[in-house]
């Protein structure tokens, strides 16, 4: 049953003013359920729960907070169809997609509910003393991580599931020891009151404390504005726009005590053509394209918005029959009426601007919210003239710009903003003759691909989600895999301090058993005293 109200810790409350109704793209209509806005006393009690909280929370055992996050996994399961039914009304995305996502939802908390079983995250670094050494005696010293305290996340609006209420970022911050208050999606806040209602569940099954976890409504920019300017967070999760994660970097920045705000922003994920692949592969790219440009109406952050090439009749092949089986797919449901119209919006101003051309012709399929799929070309004199083309069109939606040669093509690379992925396309024998190339292009990702596309982000220690400025705020990190923990840390290191006053992480006799570096050996051994 969904409410419309807010969670503060383990209380349900609406004493706000201000309310909203989500809205079915598909059907485009609104969803009956009314959300109540938190108002700033909600905020104020949400934060001060989590505060409190936190005194507690950081010092839960790895085993205690796993089995909260296995819970959680189990408790959006007992959902069922629930969940995926209004998941489904409030996005206009399939079902097969829900389960899709709802499956990867899971295995992020299990994966972090392993993590910290295991323990060794905390990255414990010890250096023993030595009293005889000349001509200073060497102290003893010993590091690890600490959680950073309060969190505050903000759903996503392209992935309901596995980027908001229980996504990434939360299963991150929980795991790392620190509350998390989630300011829900406006777009799917029913999806997220069921989710937060499980996550409420499991910290009552598990016997976390009061706090540790809060989900806010909020429909406008005011409730978010509070959360990230109040003194006791102590950092910002964002998945979204430029704009968006800009204004909330700006915020976390201006603070007394500026916080660091982790935002996964804007990407075209720009694929390099290289001539021969296209010689020999042409058809088979444009249909592996296709489905990448289309899948899931282009909202996806690793969209392929951008290709690049260097012209030739290869190059030209290829656009014509990408443009022809692209237009072949169907337009399919977007997020949200507002969602759409920004597309179609973008698109047109793209396709006018001076050296376009829009290689697809519109279908005759104008159903509303339906998103059509659009492939421009340009060369690349115009391309680097026209920073307005550089911009992403969140969507399905790709420009081809077709460079006169290889200088060109890393110029056009080198200018380009951050991004989250790039792509070469390329025989094994012929990317070694691109080098240029292919240092250019890692310059500007934080994911490079060989030989394939950029939708679709396997979750694990080695991926990295996150790359140079607006692609994220902080290149350093991702905000996808058990890496991302790191985020919601800090190290700490404890001088000359009794054994039995140290963290486990740091005693002598690990009782952890965890895996440690010990004057500079990485081993579970415990030290002789």
């Amino acid at each position: 049953m969904i409410t419309g109200k807010n969670f503060i810790g383990n209380v349900l409350s609406a004493t706000g003013l201000k309310t909203f109704k989500t809205f079915n793209p598909k059907e485009n209509i609104e969803n009956e359920y009314v959300f109540v806005e938190a108002s700033k006393s909600e905020i104020e009690v949400a934060v001060s729960l989590a505060n409190e909280a936190f005194k507690e929370y950081r010092e839960i055992s790895g085993n205690k907070k796993s089995a909260f996050l296995n819970e959680i996994a189990n408790q959006i399961l007992k959902l069922d169809d629930a969940l995926i039914e209004i998941y489904c009304k409030e996005s206009g995305l399939t079902k097969e997609r829900a389960i899709s996502e709802r499956g990867r939802t899971i295995f992020q908390l299990k994966s972090f509910a392993n993590l910290v079983k295991e323990g060794s995250w905390v990255k414990a670094i010890i250096e023993t003393a030595d009293v005889e050494r000349k001509p200073i005696p060497k102290v003893d010293l010993r590091k690890m991580l600490i959680p950073l305290g309060p969190i505050v996340v903000f759903g996503a609006s392209n992935f309901p599931l596995a980027y908001s209420t229980a996504g990434g970022d939360t299963a991150a911050a929980l795991a790392a020891g620190c509350p998390v208050i989630v300011k829900s999606h406006p777009m799917h806040a029913g999806t997220g009151e069921l989710v937060a209602k499980a996550i409420i569940k499991a910290a009552e099954i598990t016997g976390m404390p009061n706090g540790v976890f809060s989900n806010l409504n909020s429909s406008g920019i005011e409730v978010g504005t509070i959360l990230v300017k109040h003194p006791q967070i102590k950092a910002v999760g964002f998945t979204g726009s430029v704009q968006g994660g800009r204004a909330l970097f700006n915020l976390a920045s201006q603070r007394p005590e500026p916080i660091p705000v982790f935002a996964e922003m804007g990407s075209v994920n720009p694929v390099i053509l290289l001539p021969k692949a296209l010689q020999n592969s042409y058809e088979e790219w444009s249909d592996m394209y296709a489905d990448s440009v289309t899948l899931g109406s282009g909202q996806f952050c690793t969209n392929p918005g951008l290709m690049i090439g260097i012209k030739s009749p290869e190059l030209n092949n290829f656009i014509e029959v990408l443009a022809k089986k692209i237009a072949k797919r169907e337009p399919t449901c977007m997020l949200h009426p507002t969602i759409y119209k920004s597309f179609e919006t973008k698109k047109e101003a793209a396709s006018v601007q001076k050296g376009v051309d829009v290689v697809t012709k519109d279908s005759n399929n104008n159903v509303q919210n339906f998103g059509r799929p659009s492939v421009l070309t340009v060369d690349g004199e115009q391309f680097l003239k026209n920073p307005n083309l550089h911009h992403e069109v969140f969507g399905p939606f790709t420009l081809i710009v077709q460079c006169e040669n290889e200088n060109q093509l890393e110029e056009i690379i080198s200018k380009l903003e951050g991004q989250l992925t790039g792509t070469i396309i390329s025989n094994s024998d012929e990317v070694l003759k691109f080098k240029k190339i292919v240092d250019a292009l890692k310059n500007r990702v934080g994911r490079i691909i060989f030989n394939g596309v950029p939708t679709g982000v396997e979750v694990c220690e080695a991926m990295q989600h996150g790359g140079p400025y607006p692609a994220s705020t902080d290149s350093r990190f991702t905000a996808v895999g058990t890496l991302s923990i790191i985020r919601w840390v800090r190290p700490i290191s404890f001088q000359n301090w009794p054994n039995n006053l140290l963290p486990d992480a740091l005693k002598n006799e690990n009782p952890l058993n965890i895996s440690r570096s010990i004057n500079g050996e990485i081993s579970n051994k415990k030290i002789n005293s």
